[in-house]
This record gives structure tokens, sequence and C-alpha cells, in this order.
């Protein structure tokens, strides 16, 4: 019979395991894709000192009002519309005021859009007219700038020319049109 020699069992060095684990780790940090947020690109104004509280008086004919609530039904100067389509074309006209209208705008930089929702409004319906409104300042500067809508959003600052472009369109001193949309508090009043 023969007798083996007693073996002692060979360590295994945990030093190079841990280098490898660590190395996948970073490997699969660097390598996954993390989902960014999306959201809406809008410049929000300074929050107000308490001091400087200021009594704005808005005349009734300046402002356009647009309001949905929870069942996506659409109220424009308080009449309903079925077609969040036409607001663009409607929003225009009351900015430009071409007719001297007494319901609409006094002057182009006068105009200010009063957008209200209910917190139950569906986040598509709440985009499309919110991108209904916005595209109807972008056709005014585009037809301004004497170029077409997709052209003007696509304009690069930081090219002079094309900053030129930009600012003919939204205007300077006088013929300054800023887009004045005024976002209200979503309210829980329902359908």
């Amino acid at each position: 019979m023969a007798r083996g020699k007693s073996r002692q069992s060979a360590e295994v060095n945990a030093g190079s395991m841990a280098d490898i684990a660590f190395l996948l780790l970073i490997f699969f940090l660097v390598t996954t894709t993390i989902a960014s947020d999306k959201g809406l690109t809008i410049t929000l104004p300074p929050e107000p000192d308490d001091a400087e509280k200021v009594d704005v008086v808005i005349k009734e004919r300046n402002l356009f009002k647009v309001a949905i609530n929870s069942n996506d039904d659409l109220l424009v100067e308080g009449e309903r519309l079925d077609d969040f389509m036409e607001i663009k074309e409607m929003l225009v006209e009351h900015i430009l005021n071409p007719t001297k209208s007494e319901k609409f705008a006094e002057a182009p930089k006068e105009a200010i859009v009063s957008f209200k929702t209910d917190r139950g409004t569906s986040y598509e319906m709440y985009i499309n007219v919110l991108d209904q409104l916005q595209g109807a300042y972008y056709e005014i500067y585009a037809e301004r700038a004497g170029i077409s809508v997709e052209e003007y959003r696509t304009l690069d600052l930081g090219n002079p020319r094309e900053k030129a472009l930009y600012n003919k369109g939204k205007g300077e001193g006088e013929n300054e049109l800023p887009m004045a949309i005024s976002i209200a508090e979503p309210t829980n009043v329902g359908g």
C-alpha cells in the first residue's frame, strides 16, 4: 500500500481577485449609459425679493388666456377649442393684431400669454399646447429675420452673422418682442 504524502492545500492570492473585481467594476461603471432626465428648456424669472413686490397692471386685451382641464379639454380666450393646432395661428394674430382690433394686443411687446392647466392634464396635451404657444413666437421671430422657423430655431449664437439674425428676429429696443408666456400653477379643479 502506497502511502500518499500529506499535501497542504495551495493558498489562493486574494489580492489579485480583488484587483480583477475592482477592474470589472470600473469597466461596467464606465461603459454603462445612465439615462439622463428629460425636461423642458424654460428660462425662469429670478426669485423676487420680499421688498421688491410690484403691482403690475395688465390690460385684459393684452392677455391671451389658454386653459386645459383634467379631461384635456382646451379653453382659449373663453371658448372651447377642439384642435390644439389652431392655437399658433390664433396667438400670432393676437400678438401682431394686423387689423388693429380692440380684442387683440395693443402692441406685440404688450402681449402676454396666460397658460393654466389642471393637475390631471396629460403631459402630451401640456407639451403639445406649450409647443404651439412657443411656435407662434418663433414664427414671428423667423418672419422678422426673413428665414424659416426651422432655420431660426437652429441658429448658432456663437456665429456673429447668425446672432445678428437671431437679434433681428427678437427685435431690440422699442421693437423687442419677448416670449411672454406665463405658466400658472396647476389647479386641482378636475374636469
